[in-house]
């Protein structure tokens, strides 16, 4: 019987040792990250945390621009790599949660592992610093309501995430106001600036190139890293009013992600290696400079915190149709 038992623990050795040894090994060769947009602000706050978490892992971990379809085209690119741990994918909320919730891809946020939250990019509504018709965001509210349909506002493109905060927001106070596309968030703030709109979506980037002449009327955010990049303005989180708006919700934010079947050893090793970079002070200085805020959320939070913004994103949709709706009525 000892004999037997100790063959069986032998053979049992020389099965494992070669997982034993892959587990050690990992990674051995470049990890891609696969980044859902073009180059830009977005793409500088990943490359800040892939070269640090490259340090850490001992090997390169470029950050490969991958845009199209919303995002969605990356996260299809990565999905159709091999899931051995050597594909992350930079999970940002348009093709992660929202392209779902509006059915423009056939995913769920919890179709994937989980790493880290990455960082988060609050957005803020800004006015003009000469403004002499309201003082703060509450005073634009009263004048919107005694003047429905008046109010004139950019996010940039229509429909797209701040646009659908914003139309929350103004839901939230009855406000009928009137969403101006534009090809690009540049010229919507120019025309701000001239006059020719009343507010506008500000992303942290926008708030320090027009800082001297604009005033940040409210942040769409509750995290107090937010209200700090936007040197102390009022945030949501402040208002008397609940906007349903809460966590990660209202703003732009990365939760960097592996394909499902990636071996849990492996997504471990990228997990605390991640963890590590997040955690450098010059990571966090590069990236504060940004005035985008880190997160570093723990991979068993992921869905407390993502879950719930499925639902709010659901509500924003809604609040589309009824900005649309009411504007029709004034017509």
């Amino acid at each position: 019987m000892k004999k037997t038992v100790k063959g069986v623990a032998l053979v049992t050795c020389m099965m494992v040792a070669p997982f034993v040894a892959g587990a050690q090994d990992f990674p051995d060769r470049t990890v891609e990250n696969i980044f859902p947009w073009a180059p830009g602000g977005a793409m500088a706050a990943s490359q800040i945390i892939a070269e640090a978490m490259s340090e850490e892992l001992g090997v390169s971990m470029p950050v490969v621009s991958t845009p199209g379809a919303a995002g969605t085209k990356a996260v299809q690119v990565a999905l159709a790599k091999p899931a051995d741990g050597y594909t992350v994918i930079d999970g940002y909320v348009a093709p992660i949660v929202l392209m779902p919730v509006l059915g423009r891809a056939d995913w769920t946020y919890e179709d994937f592992t989980p790493l880290r939250g990455a960082v988060s990019n609050a957005f803020s509504i800004m006015g003009r610093a000469d403004e002499t018709r309201w003082e703060d965001f509450e005073g634009m509210m009263e004048w919107g309501k005694e003047n429905p349909g008046e109010l004139r506002y950019s996010s940039g493109s229509r429909n797209n995430l701040p646009h659908m905060v914003i139309a929350k927001v103004l839901q939230s106070y009855g406000v009928v106001a009137q969403n101006i596309p534009y090809p690009s968030d540049p010229d919507a703030h120019k025309d701000l600036y001239a006059g020719v709109l009343d507010f506008a979506f500000h992303g942290p980037a926008d708030y320090l190139q027009w800082k001297d002449q604009g005033e940040v009327l409210l942040v769409l955010s509750e995290l107090p890293d937010a209200k700090e990049t936007y040197d102390g303005a009022l945030t949501i989180a402040e208002l008397d009013i609940d906007l349903g708006l809460s966590g990660l919700a209202p703003m732009g934010w990365t939760w960097w992600l592996v394909h499902p079947d990636t071996p849990e050893d492996r997504v471990q090793v990228l997990a605390d290696a991640m963890g590590r970079a997040l955690e450098r002070p010059d990571v966090q200085e590069r990236i504060a400079n940004m005035g985008f805020n880190i997160l570093n959320y723990e991979p068993e939070r992921y869905t407390e915190v993502v879950g719930p913004v499925v639902d709010q994103l659901q509500a924003m949709e809604n609040a589309l149709v009824w900005e649309e709706e009411e504007l029709r009525k004034l017509n």
